[in-house]
């Protein structure tokens, strides 16, 4: 699936392009009056809590221009904190803040800001910078997730985040992203951190790809990233179908972290999920939503919707 492939070829092979995407299974499954669950992170995160998913904590809320100069002390009392555009996409807009150092304060990727410039960061944001349409926006501060010793030799500086795409409240297909020096340690594979594909039954990694090339190391920790077995891995996929059920979106991309004392994580939804997952697990989305669709009902016990999930793997072996 990397480089040229013909289009006949693409189809055989079940690949999902955009305008397949966008028609068949975002227009027809996902209703537009439901797009503020996802696109809101404020509101995906107090639905998540009341559905009992856990979440990273939120510590705080900017919404107007004059309490940007309550950040010092909210610096001061939490240390390491994420600042987020509660409308933000694509991982644009996200400052990660691991501390100060004197009159400073340390970000992921080891450099030191102001908190002048952290203020006008945090301004920008609520002018809409980082948000879908340029609309006026909130930052929001939460906790700083430490991410799993079990990726502490295949990631560079950031947290891996690992994305899942539900289709009818089904775990279709699985990848997790992994921050390189390249990506300046966000896991954001436009940036260039690497994406790889997890079996849905066992958890392990697969293939991996880094700017539309298969790799099987780290090009940062030269550590392999074939096998890697995610801990946790079941309770991942019934975080990821109850964040499916919590806002209705029959074509969604769930988006977790494994934090190292608090375990899986949902971060945020997305209601346009990419395709790069496809590339990550060389092989198209397609052939798994077909199956789920052909099914017709889904069970609504999660238990028997994550062994629909394993039988996926199972049918291609």
């Amino acid at each position: 699936m990397i480089g040229f492939v013909h289009p006949n070829t693409l189809r055989k092979q079940g690949v999902l392009g955009i305008n397949q995407r966008n028609t068949d299974y975002i227009m027809r499954y996902n209703p537009r009056h439901l797009y503020p669950l996802v696109d809101d992170k404020l509101t995906t995160k107090s639905l998540a809590i009341k559905a009992g998913i856990e979440v990273p904590k939120l510590y705080a809320t900017i919404s107007f221009d004059h309490e940007i100069n309550a950040l010092e002390s909210l610096l001061n009392k939490y240390h390491q904190v994420v600042i987020k555009p509660a409308h933000g996409s694509g991982g644009n807009g996200i400052l990660v803040l691991g501390g100060r150092i004197g009159k400073f304060y340390k970000t992921a990727g080891g450099d030191l800001i102001s908190l002048n410039s952290i203020k006008h960061y945090v301004s920008n944001i609520l002018s809409g910078m980082y948000s879908l349409g340029g609309l006026p926006d909130e930052a929001f501060l939460e906790y700083r997730v430490k991410f799993d010793p079990v990726f502490n030799n295949v990631s560079f500086k950031g947290v891996p985040d690992i994305r899942i795409i539900v289709f009818k409240g089904v775990p279709v297909a699985a990848m997790i992203r992994l921050p390189t020096s390249k990506s300046g340690g966000k896991a954001n594979l436009h940036q260039g951190a690497i994406g790889v594909g997890i079996n849905l039954a066992s958890g392990k990694t697969t293939y991996a790809v880094t700017s539309n090339h298969i790799t099987t190391m780290h090009p940062d920790t030269g550590h392999s990233i074939n096998d890697l077995e995610i801990p946790q891995w079941e309770k991942i996929l019934m975080i990821a179908i109850k964040c499916a059920d919590t806002v209705g979106l029959g074509y969604l991309g769930v988006d977790m972290v494994l934090d190292s004392e608090l375990g899986p994580l949902m971060l945020e939804l997305n209601a346009r999920p990419g395709l790069n997952v496809q590339l990550a697990n060389q092989q198209g989305l397609k052939i798994n939503l077909e199956k789920i669709d052909q099914l017709g009902k889904i069970p609504r016990d999660i238990m028997q919707r994550i062994d629909l999930t394993r039988s996926l793997i199972e049918n291609q072996n």
